[in-house]
């Protein structure tokens, strides 16, 4: 689940639209789903154009995992933070990720513990 998280963490970064999908295309299952407090999306083509418009909200910051990844059975638990490289985080979250049998994520569930006022 730590390489699941990483390659998660990384989908949120590519900003190049191609390699960003392909990357989803990877790591999503193709009814997967995505929920936070602010967004849901069902499926790839949800999900891409969640990542892009979050990218597109917050230009020139990177996701980073904040921690261990905390896992058992196919599900994990993740801080993360979004922020100038180097920087103090603007927004702080903790994701719940659930993989499908054959390793793509089924499922995540966002919470946001900091976000700008």
């Amino acid at each position: 689940m730590q390489e699941i998280a990483e390659r998660y963490i990384a989908c949120w970064n590519e900003a190049d639209p191609g390699r960003r999908r392909k990357l989803i295309d990877e790591l999503w299952a193709e009814d997967a789903s995505y929920v936070d407090p602010m967004a849901e999306a069902s499926g790839r083509d949800e999900i891409d154009a969640l990542v892009g418009a979050v990218q597109a909200q917050f230009p020139g910051l990177t996701f980073s995992l904040a921690g261990p990844v905390d896992a058992h059975h196919r599900q994990a638990r993740f801080g993360w933070s979004l922020g100038p490289a180097g920087g103090e985080p603007v927004v702080l979250g903790f994701d719940v990720a659930v993989a499908a049998e054959d390793g793509r994520l089924a499922s995540v569930l966002g919470f946001l513990d900091k976000v700008p006022g």
